[in-house]
Parts: C-alpha cells; structure tokens; sequence
C-alpha cells in the first residue's frame, strides 16, 4: 500500500470484485452509507471525506473505498479503467461487506458511478447524494481537462488548488504539498495517468448515464453543487435535477467544487437530514 500504517488514510483491506481494495469502515448501527470518491490526482476516500464522515458516522454505518486503481487500493495489471469495471468494484465491496442496500453519496466522478450504479441495480440503492457530479454529459471544462491531465509537480498541483476551491484561505503551502506528495507515491501516477488520457471529452461521456435511465430513476434524491465550480459545471447537476423526478437541489454559493471541504459542517448536517428522513419513514411504517 505504500504508506505508513498510522496513515489515517489507511483503513482495513478487504478483496473487492476480486481486487485488494483499502476501506473505511466507520460507525456502527443504522442504515449504512456508501460514499464514493472524486478522481483528483493523489485522491482517496479519506482525503475527500475526512471532514465528512465522523459526523456521518455518529448515527449510521459509513463505509468509503478507495476505488480500483486509487489510493491504496489495488491496480488492474491491464491498466483498463472505465464506468463499468468500477461499478463493478462497488458492487463488489457491498457484497463482500455484506450490505445489501446502502445510500449512495458520489462527488463528481464518484457521483457518476453512483448515478450508474442505481441504475443498474436499483435494489441495492435506497437514497442517492450526488455533489458536484458527472453523469450527464457536457462540454468537457478547463478545470476538469488539467485536473485529468495533471502531470506531477508542486507548481501544478498549487494552479489545481486553485481551480478545486473557491475559498483560496484553504490552499496552504501544507495542502499542496500534501496533495503533491499523495500523487507521486509508486504506482500512483502511473494508474492515474492510465484512467483519463486524452482525449478526454470521451471520459465525461463514459460518466454518462443515458437521459432515459435517469428519467427513471425512482430514489429520492439530493443534488449538491458549488456555484462556482470550475471542474464539474453548474449545469449538469441543474440537468440532473431536471431529469430526476424525486431530486431537490442545493447550491452553495461562493463555494467551488470541494463542497465537502468548503463547507464541511452544513454539507454534513445536509447529508444527515436527507438520509435521516428516510430512517423516520422506515420507522414510522413499521
């Protein structure tokens, strides 16, 4: 794996679809949460939802991987990576942690294959959260082409900072170079730069779920977005929202597309009521 054991972004491994996969697997009770990371160079499921799931996890099940080929997880010796197979791990990790249904949290790339995932196995999703999500297509933007085609070194992971967050006050020289150091750790940038290569318009579109599929979507579900999200546009979560009939949408303003990040706390506590209501309605038709 790679990384000191006392890393907190090491949590337990466990065989996925058949591949070594690195899991958090926090709290205990309730009904359980899956939360699927973005595709940032040097991501994984602890660097994106840090912040996030202690406060999920007081009063549910939160289980994040780091998906195929990120983080600590293993990486396919064919170097193939699309919606599919990494659907396919999803799945697998469910299986393999013995959860049959789970609410689904994506952020951007993961929000596309929980989008994707719903789809194709509609009884193993009660609730999805969708943040600043691919999954429908678009013109492919700046931001997301160079995070995509990040190519290893401080300079460009400061000008990648830049273009994640709104709120400048978080991007620390600390940041940076943690984020840095993340992307150049063996077999790290070697996969990455295997997933997205250009060009890479066709990556958004394999994110993509059919309109119709979605239209048929019967999960309530929550839209989260920055609007000043430079990676993922605006658009597509107001699309996602036009086409999902049980969606209600939430858009933070001065915020770009670290949501979970930029405003941790009421991302959280925005999460928790949505998933929270389907717990009461549970309940209350027993």
């Amino acid at each position: 794996m790679n990384a000191s054991v006392d890393s907190p972004e090491i949590g337990r491994e466990i065989v996925a679809a058949g591949y070594r996969t690195n899991v958090h697997d926090h709290g205990e009770g309730g009904f359980p949460v899956m939360m699927i990371h973005g595709s940032g160079p040097g991501v994984t499921a602890w660097a994106n939802w840090r912040l996030v799931i202690p406060e999920l996890a007081k009063h549910r099940r939160v289980v994040a991987p780091d998906m195929l080929g990120f983080g600590y997880s293993e990486r396919p010796e064919d170097q193939v990576y699309n919606r599919e197979r990494w659907v396919k791990h999803a799945i697998g990790v469910m299986d393999e942690l013995g959860l049959e249904q789970v609410d689904l949290v994506g952020n951007s790339f993961g929000g596309g294959l929980a989008l994707s995932l719903a789809i194709e196995h509609p009884d193993r999703v009660r609730r999805l959260v969708l943040m600043g999500s691919a999954g429908v297509s678009f013109p492919i933007t700046q931001g997301l082409d160079e995070v995509w085609g990040y190519q290893p070194s401080l300079d460009a992971m400061r000008n990648l900072m830049d273009v994640f967050a709104f709120n400048k006050g978080l991007l620390t020289e600390e940041l940076a170079e943690m984020r840095y150091q993340a992307s150049i750790r063996p077999g790290f940038q070697e996969s990455f730069a295997a997933m997205f290569p250009a060009p890479r318009q066709r990556w958004v579109d394999n994110l993509a779920s059919p309109e119709e599929a979605i239209r048929k979507l019967p999960n309530e579900t929550l839209i989260i977005h920055g609007r000043e999200d430079e990676v993922i546009p605006l658009e597509a979560s107001l699309k996602l929202a036009e086409l999902i009939d049980r969606a209600q949408l939430h858009v933070f303003g001065r915020c770009g597309h670290w949501t979970q990040i930029e405003h941790a706390s009421r991302f959280a506590r925005l999460v928790d009521d949505f998933l929270n209501e389907a717990d009461q309605a549970a309940a209350g038709g027993k």
